[in-house]
């Protein structure tokens, strides 16, 4: 498999169950390592590093937001940010983590727990945790697919305006659509292999258009990647 993501892309890689999606995410989040071939993040190789260096390379290249959200139930919204800034031992850590709930809209919630916050707020602490340590790229695994529409479509906004006013790299790793079609390009796998590899032509901005249905998503979304452009586009 040969694939490049760009600094300040966002892409959405899709596909069916078993068709390599979790391995493709754990391998670009440090998690795993490939068998043979390389894996280079931000001019690292890591196919080459040990468990020390694939810790160290996670905790300060690599922002995670995954579906169940994965916050402590008895730990505040700002020591929740806190704790990347603690494991890389950066200073300011109360600055940095307070300017971080600030930019996903919860500079007011900075005492709430968990159980005191909706699943979007929720949300929006996991994704100021993951942006906390300014990494190379964000990993999103089914942002919202805990999320009712609207606080689905909030989180959507938060992550188009970081990629535009931060730049920073975002992929998702998702079975969605309609998540497909608020990003730049969407890569396609089917048994490991990628199959597709397209441009989308015009990604939605979050909370301009209403959702269609899931058979005009997923109609919509092949067209796009599958059967328009060029045929130099395709992998």
């Amino acid at each position: 498999m040969n694939l490049q993501i760009y600094e300040g892309e966002v892409v959405s890689i899709m596909g069916p169950s078993g068709s390599g999606k979790s391995t493709l995410m754990n391998i670009l989040g440090a998690l795993d390592q490939p068998t043979s071939g390389e894996y280079y993040l931000d001019g690292v190789n890591v196919a080459k590093l040990d468990e020390s260096q694939l810790a160290r390379i996670r905790n300060k290249k690599i922002g995670f937001v995954f579906q169940n959200f994965n916050l402590l139930k008895r730990t505040t919204a700002q020591r929740q940010v806190e704790l990347p800034l603690m494991y890389a031992g950066r200073a300011g850590r109360s600055r940095r983590a307070r300017e971080a709930l600030e930019a996903v809209g919860l500079g007011k919630r900075l005492d709430h727990l968990p159980s005191e916050l909706s699943g979007g707020q929720q949300q929006r602490v996991a994704i100021a945790r993951a942006l906390v340590n300014e990494p190379a790229m964000i990993l999103a695994d089914e942002p919202t697919g805990n999320l009712d529409s609207r606080s689905g479509t909030e989180v959507m906004q938060i992550f188009q305006t970081l990629n535009r006013e931060k730049g920073i790299t975002t992929v998702f790793v998702t079975h969605d659509p309609w998540i497909a079609r608020h990003t730049q390009r969407v890569i396609m796998l089917r048994d490991g292999k990628v199959i597709a590899d397209r441009k989308v032509a015009s990604p939605l901005i979050a909370g301009e258009h209403e959702r269609p249905s899931e058979a005009e998503e997923l109609e919509g979304i092949f067209q796009e990647v599958y059967y328009g452009g060029q045929e130099e586009e395709y992998n």
